[in-house]
């Protein structure tokens, strides 16, 4: 039986573009493929090992001619928008009281602020949750297992009893290696609000 439900943010309540945000990169900084110094940088970003000015920094230096601004702008492509169905099916979630709502997202300072400056319901969407994880503020992010270890510890869970919804096959794995209940949503053709009607076998 599920007693405590794990969700992801991005494409699962927040639409994401992905693909088209790496293609973006890949012309906004005239590459082929990214370098592996980027892909540290931000994922060391991503989990609040280096702070905005250290992130921002870092481009401006590689790519001194593209201003803070544009960097900013690339660096928010992929974030769309939050289909209002969802909140309330969230909030509804959240009424029932049958469930611990846990939020675990890998994001950053950059991604947040923008979210709250163009999502007017954020925290409504928030105070959703019982609890309220974000990679560059916990210091963890996925798919590393620390991260899901520390969600179950932090609010004494027994993994089999515990749902994590994720889109991505590596959070997904990790997940499932601890004992979770997993749910690998496809954003291209499922919805987070038909999680009973999908996943009834766990309810």
């Amino acid at each position: 039986m599920i007693k405590s439900i794990v969700f992801d943010f991005g494409n699962v309540f927040l639409n994401l573009d992905i693909d088209g945000a790496l293609q973006n990169a890949l012309n906004l900084f005239k590459l082929k493929n990214f370098p592996e110094e980027m892909t540290a940088v931000n994922s060391l970003y991503e989990q609040g090992l280096i702070t905005t000015e250290e992130f921002i920094e870092f481009y401006s230096d590689n790519f001194p001619n593209i201003p803070e601004e544009t960097l900013i702008d690339n660096w928010n492509f992929m974030l769309k928008d939050f289909p209002n169905h969802r909140l309330e099916f969230l909030t509804e979630l959240k009424k029932s009281s049958k469930y611990k709502l846990i939020l675990l997202s890998n994001t950053n300072e950059i991604h947040i602020n923008w979210v709250k400056e163009n999502i007017p319901f954020y925290e409504n969407f928030k105070n959703c949750f019982d609890e309220f994880y974000l990679s560059h503020e916990i210091m963890l992010r996925k798919p590393n297992e620390d991260v899901f270890q520390f969600v179950l510890k932090e609010n004494n869970l027994e993994a089999k009893h515990t749902l994590f919804i994720d889109d991505n096959s590596d959070n997904i794995n990790s997940a499932k290696k601890l004992g979770y209940q997993v749910w690998h949503i496809n954003p291209e053709n499922e919805d987070v609000t038909t999680l009973f009607k999908t996943k009834k076998e766990l309810f």
